[in-house]
């Protein structure tokens, strides 16, 4: 039996207007995620998010939005953090398997399509849905810093400055501003964290504003400590 609008049930079925509306869907749940932002640098990548626990009483080492995939690589994550875990997974497993085979690491273009392709997967079949998390990507590799994102339709796209999550069309304008494509690391860093503090509902501290470098000269992914943060939030 034939179900009205049945474009909106299911995720194989294009509406009169071409749209998948569960992809949609999903890349609205990513704009109500937290505010994440990439950052490229010509001394590195830069990674930056608001960790702002959901309450007071909960751990906040379990309410991650920054991780890092491999010496070289991390990622920033908004949107259902269940769904990001998977493909954090598999990114790592992408990871590790390219240094068994090549023995050399992965480069952030080749593991952003590979997520890229993961994703894609469940916009086609029947049964499944859509990942519902969107991800900024970056590291250092052959060909130096950079910053790529994926979304829930599969799409991947690579940026000198992006920001994702709540409030991300105010933050990007920001970007738009400020970004220069000869800004320095220190200055990336500062940027990240002003677009994070633009992009944030309340007023951030260090304790939630979490920052994540991968500079050009070690290609080794490092957390900044709350001190760190806390100068730049300055």
């Amino acid at each position: 039996m034939f179900m009205p609008r049945a474009y909106d049930r299911a995720i194989t079925i294009f509406s009169p207007e071409g749209r998948l509306y569960q992809v949609e869907y999903a890349l609205e749940l990513v704009k109500r995620g937290a505010p994440i932002v990439g950052v490229v640098s010509t001394e590195g990548a830069i990674l930056a998010a608001n960790e702002t626990p959901e309450s007071r009483l909960e751990d906040p080492e379990y309410f991650r939005k920054i991780f890092q995939l491999d010496d070289h690589i991390g990622v920033a994550i908004a949107g259902l953090s269940s769904d990001a875990r998977v493909l954090i997974s598999q990114a790592r497993i992408i990871c590790q398997s390219n240094r068994l085979l090549y023995d050399e690491p992965v480069d952030v273009e080749t593991l952003s399509r590979k997520i890229g392709d993961l994703a894609q997967i469940y916009t086609q079949h029947a049964g499944v849905r859509p990942f519902g998390v969107s991800m900024i990507i970056g590291g250092v590799d052959s060909s130096g810093p950079r910053v790529l994102t994926t979304d829930p339709s599969g799409t991947y796209r690579g940026y000198l400055a992006i920001a994702v999550g709540r409030k991300s069309d105010e933050a990007n304008r920001f970007l738009e501003e400020k970004y220069d494509e000869k800004i320095r690391i220190e200055e990336a860093i500062r940027l990240a964290v002003d677009t994070v503090k633009v992009a944030s509902e309340a007023e951030v501290s260090s304790k939630v504003v979490k920052v994540a470098v991968i500079p050009v000269d070690s290609r080794i992914f490092r957390r900044l400590t709350e001190k760190e943060v806390e100068k730049y939030l300055k």
